[in-house]
């Protein structure tokens, strides 16, 4: 499963938000364990690297960044997602940015914390908990596929 990750999810991580970041952090695991294919928003990327400019020390915000920019492929923000977005039924236009990035890639999903933001938008959007729950139900109907066919 390709998933693009919301800025607010990655943020319940890095700021251990409660009680939003043990579900956000079993997100980034499942991406890190190469169970889901993760991206990240350009502008995610630029957003993060402002408010943990704000939060820590320069070479420990770089630090973070670089961890996440190892762990994630990055969705990019061109003129194309910029237009589209702007035609976009997500009325919000930082989250018609982040649809459109995500279309541009074929994500599956959008993981979300503000799913009323993404109730008109292409891209399917689960918050933390009901992604953890898709991604387990599509391991065990794999797993029994393939007890089936030996």
């Amino acid at each position: 499963m390709r998933v693009l990750v919301d800025t607010n999810v990655v943020l319940d991580v890095l700021l251990d938000r409660k009680p939003f970041a043990e579900a956000a952090a079993r997100v980034l695991a499942l991406v890190e364990e190469s169970r889901i294919e993760g991206f990240l928003c350009a502008t995610t990327v630029t957003t993060i690297d402002y408010l943990m400019g704000q939060a820590l020390a320069p070479d420990e915000a770089r630090a973070a960044l670089q961890r996440l920019l190892d762990l994630f492929e990055i969705a990019p923000v061109n003129r194309p997602v910029l237009e589209q977005a702007l035609r976009s039924d997500v009325s919000d236009f930082e989250d018609a940015v982040l649809e459109q990035s995500a279309r541009l890639v074929s994500v599956d999903a959008i993981t979300t914390r503000n799913l009323k933001d993404f109730e008109k938008s292409s891209v399917t959007a689960f918050d933390p908990p009901e992604l953890l729950s898709a991604v387990e139900a599509t391991e065990s109907a794999n797993q029994a596929m393939d007890s089936g066919e030996e």
